[in-house]
């Protein structure tokens, strides 16, 4: 069922969104909220993103836009019912009412339970004092999908507040991981480390950061050919450990006195990335060190 409303208020979404659950049904077991604030240019690849989540964590999702103009006003369309997991309603937000995010959309919220605030795209320099990033018990950006990527992770890092965490560090996931086996199969003491990748690039410069931080060592950059992260070398004291992206979703893993191997290291899409962040309501600790770190680096460039 779909329900357009024009020039409308949170009440009348509400009472519209109960009238179409008791047509279609109750949406049970809905376990947290989901916020999106993005734009029209980016709006389907989102949307499409966000429902999907929604499959492994049913959820209400709301997607939140921002129309310039003179007058203030709110245009909202529900959907429930038709293959979706939960709710989702798209509200358009026209002229000063950007301001009031906070209070438009806190009646549409899950009662007792989480909300996500996620933006894929641009983001405020301060979550969590943002008036819808104030409603939320986690905040996510994605650095990548700002226009300069390796500035905005730096904005985000410098604002770092509980609960906010970026998509860059979840494309790391799997560089990480492997890294971590690594170390625990050889037991080696590092003594170096050095990241390759395209320039700037944001991924690249959290995990040297993360690897700096964790291991206490100096970590170096060097320009890669391809996008994204190519290549970590550790150096160690029984040999180089070495995860170098050959192609495409392939990788070499080299681990001294262990044969050479080839893993999977695949470009995760959007939803799978959104997915995982959407597995952890707590603070990551670990992201908010790495973090950290790029602002200290930052002061001591």
């Amino acid at each position: 069922m779909i329900i357009d409303l024009t020039d409308t208020s949170s009440r009348d979404i509400a009472a519209a969104l109960i009238k179409a659950r008791r047509t279609v049904g109750s949406a049970s077991g809905l376990v947290l909220t989901l916020l999106v604030v993005t734009d029209d240019e980016h709006f389907d690849e989102v949307l499409e993103a966000a429902q999907a989540s929604a499959t492994a964590h049913p959820s209400r999702v709301i997607v939140v836009t921002y129309v310039d103009g003179d007058e203030p006003f709110l245009d909202a369309e529900i959907q429930v019912g038709e293959g979706h997991p939960g709710d989702l309603l798209i509200l358009r937000l026209h002229g000063s009412l950007r301001e009031h995010g906070d209070s438009i959309c806190l009646p549409l919220l899950l009662p007792d339970s989480p909300t996500i605030v996620w933006w894929p795209n641009k983001a405020p320099d301060n979550l969590a004092e943002d008036p819808i990033g104030s409603l939320a018990d986690r905040r996510i950006t994605d650095a990548a999908g700002a226009p300069d990527p390796q500035e905005a992770l730096v904005r985000r890092a410098r604002n770092h507040a509980d609960g906010d965490t970026d998509l860059t560090w979840t494309r790391l996931t799997r560089w990480r991981a492997l890294l971590t086996a690594s170390l625990d199969q050889t037991r080696a003491t590092v003594t170096g480390a050095c990241v390759r990748s395209a320039p700037d690039n944001a991924p690249a410069t959290l995990l040297a950061a993360w690897l700096s931080e964790r291991l206490g060592v100096s970590v170096g950059r060097v320009d890669g050919e391809h996008p994204g992260v190519n290549e970590v070398v550790l150096t160690t004291d029984k040999g180089d450990i070495v995860l170098s992206r050959v192609r495409e979703g392939t990788a070499h893993y080299r681990v001294p006195g262990q044969p050479d191997r080839t893993v999977a290291l695949r470009r995760r899409p959007l939803t799978d990335l959104i997915t995982e962040e959407l597995q952890r309501m707590d603070a990551d600790d670990v992201f908010e060190a790495a973090v950290q770190r790029v602002v200290k680096d930052l002061g001591a460039s």
